[in-house]
């Protein structure tokens, strides 16, 4: 692992003096996005004009107090070449798109890569070419410096990715003591983990940057299942009890996987690193029971996901008990949902049937044929306890 002398660094505080350098060379208000159109910082506004709301349009407004833009957003801006450009890309209003003032764009690059763009609302005059010239050349800087955030990232996912897929024991402690080093002061904070899946994309580079993602510290792919991956997230905490900013982070890398049958799970917070192993389990097991019980998702806390958390444990050959393997089979599903409906309900007929929009006689007849085939009895508290635990095992 490389010496970074950026490990603790708090870059939000550089990008803001080099927007301000900016908005102080064109005598203008700017606002710095990265690719993906999330702030990153804005200037300060030069009159008491260009901080009233209505001076403003809908685009630049939602910018600033939602912190990105809409894809839809996205898309407008792309289309007049500002991720090809390489010099200021003047863009002329447009009130039906919500861009009622028009734009100047700078974009950010470092080795010829676009890695973000300043905005700028163009007035009458606007600034001259010397001008624009001498805030591309503060871009420039702006570029390197998101060029070294990223670099910093790309090492944490490294070693996120050692921890989570360490065996126990002291593969896993040396693992994580490599990533405390990489944080510096910051592994003594809380933290939590999220897990998103499965990642529906086979590169897991195609993902948001941790710099979109609120709180985020170093995100990972990891395997999940035989087949497939899953992204893991790191993200820093205020407080082990507030999930707020996990919570933000899971919901912006759903909507980048684009729907689906794609669940987030968000473990409880923690101080330090020591129980990282631990949070993963957890943030794992709250996405598997998200997939499995929609009404929890699309993201679930592990603390709210009640039964699931016991029966994330078992292992996968669990669910096929060998007394309802029968009711399990494809043959069956109705009879299954029916079980379950009514163990859900409490054991309560009337509202068990109402809200599977059946008779009660049809329900008493659906259970006895259950009875039938597992050979359980559901007057039994134990039998219907294994039933009820077998029938959510087998969505898992």
């Amino acid at each position: 692992m490389r010496e970074n002398a950026r490990v603790t660094a708090d870059y939000k505080g550089d990008y803001q003096e080099l927007v301000d350098e900016i908005s102080e060379l064109l005598g203008a208000p700017a606002t710095l996005e990265n690719r993906d159109f999330v702030l990153i910082a804005f200037g300060a506004y030069a009159s008491e004009e260009d901080l009233d709301p209505s001076a403003l349009d809908p685009v630049r407004t939602r910018s600033i107090l939602t912190r990105r833009s809409t894809a839809a957003v996205r898309r407008w801006f792309e289309g007049f070449g500002i991720t090809r450009a390489t010099g200021p890309v003047r863009i002329p209003p447009t009130p039906e798109a919500g861009v009622y003032r028009g734009r100047i764009c700078l974009p950010v690059r470092h080795r010829g890569v676009v890695l973000g763009y300043v905005w700028l609302l163009e007035d009458d005059p606007g600034p001259t070419e010397q001008q624009l010239a001498a805030a591309m050349r503060v871009t420039a800087r702006i570029g390197a410096l998101l060029a070294d955030e990223a670099q910093h990232g790309a090492d944490l996912t490294r070693e996120l990715r050692a921890v989570l897929t360490a065996e126990r024991g002291w593969p896993r402690d040396a693992a994580v003591a490599e990533l405390r080093t990489a944080l510096g002061v910051r592994a003594d904070g809380p933290h939590t983990v999220v897990c998103v899946a499965p990642w529906p994309s086979a590169d897991p580079d195609d993902a948001p940057s941790v710099r979109t993602l609120p709180g985020a510290t170093a995100l990972c792919a990891v395997p999940w299942g035989a087949t497939a991956q899953c992204l893991a997230l790191l993200v820093r905490l205020r407080s082990t009890d507030t999930l707020t900013p996990a919570v933000s982070a899971a919901t912006r890398l759903l909507e980048r996987a684009g729907g689906g049958a794609v669940a987030g799970g968000i473990a409880a917070g923690r101080t330090g690193l020591a129980e990282l192993g631990s949070a993963w389990a957890e943030a794992s097991a709250a996405a598997r029971a998200a997939l499995a019980e929609p009404r929890l998702g699309p993201v679930a806390e592990w603390a709210s996901i009640g039964p699931f958390r016991l029966l994330t444990a078992l292992p996968p050959e669990a669910a096929q008990d060998p007394a309802v393997r029968a009711l399990l089979s494809p043959a069956h599903q109705e009879l299954a949902r029916t079980a379950e409906v009514f163990l859900d309900c409490a054991g309560q007929a009337g509202r068990a049937a109402a809200e599977l929009g059946i008779h009660r006689q049809t329900l008493y007849y659906r259970l006895s044929r259950v009875e039938q085939l597992t050979g359980l009895d559901l007057d039994d508290g134990e039998d219907r306890l294994l039933l009820h635990m077998a029938l959510k095992a087998a969505r898992l």
